[in-house]
């Protein structure tokens, strides 16, 4: 777990490299663990998503992968259009640090509604080459378990009824999340 100063320092390095679209190499000792992380770009006031991207996987340095993620989220996101300069002091980030996903074992589909805790879990949803992700943040938009994985399989451009095929695998990972509260603004940490 990391402390509110490091979540402070993470959201730092995210806003300072898609302010100089660069890669700082040199970053706090603690975040040269590997960690997965999605840094999501939020426009002030409204709220309204603006980019997010990021690592699943634990395949990255922590404060490598949140300014990769952080740059690919403001000029990468296929969704947006590249980020605007004058947009900087209209946005907002928050940082998400996973814990490493981990398989959801079921000998049948329906089982996954008992092992997934609503609220809490991310999910990542794979069949063949088919695959989508939500962080634990978008439960507060589904009401039930079912909106959420059939949505997730929406995103990874399956039909809804594929959380009940066969080859579909779902991994669940729990995520720490920092964010600021306005732009520039005081930082906290977000439970979900």
């Amino acid at each position: 777990m990391l402390d509110l100063n490091q979540g402070k320092e993470l959201i730092n390095l995210a806003r300072k490299a898609v302010e100089s679209n660069k890669i700082k190499n040199k970053f706090d000792k603690s975040f040269e663990i590997n960690k997965g992380v999605f840094v999501t770009i939020e426009t002030f006031p409204e709220k309204e998503l603006r980019g997010c991207i990021g690592f699943p996987y634990p395949d990255n340095k922590l404060g490598e992968a949140v300014q990769r993620a952080a740059i690919s989220a403001a000029y990468e996101d296929p969704r947006f259009p590249p980020l605007e300069k004058e947009e900087l002091n209209k946005i907002f980030f928050e940082v998400s640090v996973l814990t490493e996903p981990e398989l959801i074992e079921v000998k049948n589909s329906k089982e996954y509604f008992q092992k997934i805790e609503a609220g809490k879990d991310g999910l990542i949803l794979q069949n063949g080459p088919f695959a989508g992700l939500f962080l634990p943040q978008v439960w507060k938009i589904f009401k039930s378990k079912e909106g959420f994985l059939e949505n997730l399989c929406y995103k990874a451009n399956l039909p809804p009824n594929y959380i009940h095929d066969k080859g579909t695998k779902i991994w669940k990972f729990r995520a720490q999340i920092f964010a600021e509260e306005e732009p520039n603004g005081k930082i906290k940490e977000v439970v979900c």
